[in-house]
Parts: structure tokens; sequence; C-alpha cells
């Protein structure tokens, strides 16, 4: 990997939700498509060990948060009832968040010196919505019993950070990109509509950016493109106070589409404390790109902000 300088443009790659969709080629997709870092924003499966064990393995600059999904077994009592290994001898949840190692930034930061850009984590494991979720998962494995506290970590970790220039990374969005059930966090089951996006994570962004950070991007997924009720598909973006907000949760993420089998990516291009644009690929078994839909382009009408 080559160094980076803050003025050059960065190639960055959000890998949605993965649901036990990852496999080798998408390791080499990623190469060929020649991106300088990598973002999972979680949801790797249900406590699924060996695909993030695959992803830890990945050599390429990368960051993660983990999704509710990843912690299915553990941190609800319908999960724990549903538990196929002895939670007493084994503990799935922490496997992970070991394998990630200094990838994982939830309620943490990662700097990348050779970017110039520092890397924040939201709250690991949300499930979204405006009510505190598993007080006793978030109380035993993060200290953390409120919003307020959780908000706390996320501000002390941008803090900390070595750089001005921020990306926030997590599961689900931050509360306040809307209430229809088609914007990035919206609810799209019964009753239909409301935002559940996170509001600490709202509040944390807004602390940042007070103390003079930059946030060109923040970027989640936890929402699916796909609605429940409706062929019409989820808005991707937003845009707010100079922040592109990306989510990332194009599902199934890997499709047999005849013969050719063809993963997704989400591409930004960050051109120092600007994204430029934002791309959902299509890549296909020869590494090449079979489709590719710009979802947002900067000083274009494609995208209006909210």
């Amino acid at each position: 990997m080559t160094s980076q300088t803050y003025e050059h443009m960065l190639k960055i790659a959000v890998i949605g939700d993965i649901h036990d969709q990852w496999e080798a080629e998408d390791g080499i997709a990623l190469r060929h498509l020649g991106v300088d870092l990598v973002l999972f924003v979680g949801d790797f499966g249900n406590e699924s060990v060996e695909v993030v064990r695959a992803i830890a393995s990945l050599d390429i600059p990368k960051a993660a948060v983990f999704g509710n999904h990843d912690a299915w077994y553990t941190a609800t009592d319908w999960g724990r009832k549903k538990c196929p290994y002895n939670r007493e001898q084994e503990d799935w949840v922490q496997q992970q968040i070991d394998l990630l190692g200094e990838s994982h930034v939830g309620y943490q930061k990662r700097d990348f010196p050779e970017f110039n850009l520092s890397v924040i984590g939201s709250r690991p494991f949300s499930w979204g919505g405006t009510t505190w979720k598993n007080a006793s998962f978030y109380k035993e494995r993060f200290g953390v019993t409120s919003f307020a506290e959780s908000t706390t970590l996320m501000v002390a970790a941008a803090e900390s950070a070595q750089h001005d220039n921020i990306i926030f990374l997590g599961h689900n969005g931050p509360f306040g990109l809307g209430n229809r059930a088609e914007d990035p966090c919206g609810k799209d089951w019964q009753p239909l509509g409301g935002d559940f996006g996170d509001p600490d994570f709202t509040e944390a962004i807004a602390q940042t950016r007070a103390a003079g950070k930059n946030i060109p991007l923040v970027t989640f997924g936890h929402m699916h493109h796909k609605l429940r009720h409706t062929q019409q598909m989820r808005k991707a973006i937003a845009v707010a106070e100079g922040t592109v907000y990306l989510n990332a949760a194009s599902v199934p993420r890997i499709v047999q589409i005849g013969d050719d089998r063809q993963r997704n990516f989400s591409l930004v291009y960050l051109q120092g404390t600007t994204v430029t644009q934002v791309s959902l690929v299509w890549i296909n078994q020869n590494y090449k790109i079979a489709s590719e839909q710009v979802l947002y382009q900067k000083n274009s009408s494609l995208m209006q902000p909210v």
C-alpha cells in the first residue's frame, strides 16, 4: 500500500451488512478496485466468529464496528434462550472483538497517519432507536448505562484522535436523518415511519464538530436498502452541515445472476476534507464492475441536503 498524503484522493470501500456473505473473492475484488481503506459496518452474521476471523486477516487498512447480529445470542434474553453454544465455556462476542483487535473501533478510534485521518466508532452492537436497549449487556461489556454515557465514550475517542479529519463509523446511523420509512434510518416495519437512528451517535457527532473537527463522512448500515412494505428503495445518502451520511446496507451483498456471481461495495472518494463522490458498485466474477450507481456527487443536483 503506497503512502498517501492529505491532499490525495482516497478511495474507501464501505462494506454493508454482511450476514455471512463474505468470501475469499471479496478480498480479491477489493484489491482489483484498488481501495486505500476498508470500513465494515457490522452484522457479520449471528456471532459468526469464522466470518470475523476471515475479515481480520484482510491485509488492507481497515476499521470495523459490530452490529446487533454480532451479539445475537448474548445481548437479549430471547437470543440467550436460542444460544447454540455453552455460554459458560465460550464467549463468541469476545472472540470476535479479540480477532479484530485494533481494527475494532466501537467506542474507540483508529488513526491512519498515512491518510491524515482518524476513524471513530459509534456504539457497537446497536439495535437502533431512542429506547436504551440491552442494558445489562452494555453495562457488563462497556460500563455504559445510558445514551449520555455512550455519547461520552464516543466523544472521548474523537478527542483522543491524532487527526482533525474524522470519519464516524457505526452500525446503526444517527438520529435526525428523517422520519419516513424510506429515510436512511427510517422505521420500515409496522407501524410504518419514525426515526430509528441512535441519539447518542447524533450527539457525539455534534460535540465533535463543535470541537473543531472536520467530519466529511458518517457511514453505517443496519437498515437495509430494500424496504419491507414497498418496492421503493431506502435513501442511501443524506447531506447535512458539510457531512455526507451513507447507509451502505445493500442486502444481500452477494447475488447470483445467471452464471455470474456478483458482490457489492460502496465506494467513497475523499479529497482532503471533502467527499467528492459515493457509488454503489457490483463486481462480477471476473472482478470487473458490472454496474455502478452514483449515489452522490459534490456540487451536483443528484443529491439534495436534508
